[in-house]
Formats: C-alpha cells, sequence, structure tokens
C-alpha cells in the first residue's frame, strides 16, 4: 500500500466501529432499564433499536466513554442533546455526525 492510501485508511472516521458500540450499549441500558421496571422488550437488533423509551442524556454521556477508545479522545458531554433521546436509533442519528465532526477536528482527517 503506497503511503497516500495509508494516510488515507489512518484517518478515515470508523463510523462502523463507533455505530456498533453506540447500539450495543445503549441497546443494553434500554433492556436492562425495561427488565427492572418488568417491561417487555424486543430482542436486540432493529426491533430495540427503534423500541420507544426514553434515554436519559446523563446516561447517554456514560456511553461516550465506550467510543472513546475507539476514536483515540476524549468526547465532549456537549455532543448529547440535552433532555435526552426518545429511542436508541434516534441517539445514534442524532450522535454519529457530531462524533464525526469532532473526530475531523481532531484527527485533521475527512469525514
Amino acid at each position: 500500500m503506497s503511503e497516500v492510501a495509508t494516510a488515507v485508511v489512518s484517518t478515515a472516521f470508523p463510523k462502523a466501529a463507533v455505530e456498533t458500540a453506540l447500539r450495543a450499549e445503549l441497546s443494553q441500558e434500554v433492556a436492562s432499564a425495561a427488565a427492572v421496571k418488568g417491561i417487555a422488550v424486543p430482542a436486540a437488533g432493529p426491533g430495540l433499536s427503534a423500541f420507544p423509551w426514553k434515554l436519559d442524556s446523563l446516561r447517554v454521556v456514560e456511553v461516550l466513554c465506550v467510543i472513546e477508545p475507539i476514536v483515540g479522545f476524549e468526547l465532549k458531554d456537549e455532543l448529547v442533546k440535552a433532555g435526552g433521546y426518545d429511542s436508541v436509533d434516534h441517539a445514534v442519528v442524532h450522535l454519529i455526525p457530531r462524533i464525526e465532526k469532532e473526530w475531523a477536528k481532531q484527527k485533521g482527517g475527512k469525514k
């Protein structure tokens, strides 16, 4: 692989890894909270991701810690929408572009 190709690979935003980690952590949060309340939720996957469940913004900020090793820097709390999210999908759709923008600032790479 040429030096130019290597540079592009090393600065590409790891969108798939970030999204996978976000979905896994947030889905686990929904499943755990629902279990405590005795509420049945869909099995992991698209059904659970779309399941209407209020995700507290403070908990979502904690989830960002799981993403930090993937991106290689600390993510700001301000990335999370005040008031939280209505589902895992809602959180992921809102957060991915914001994390990607921070990636571009931090890494100087392309989005």
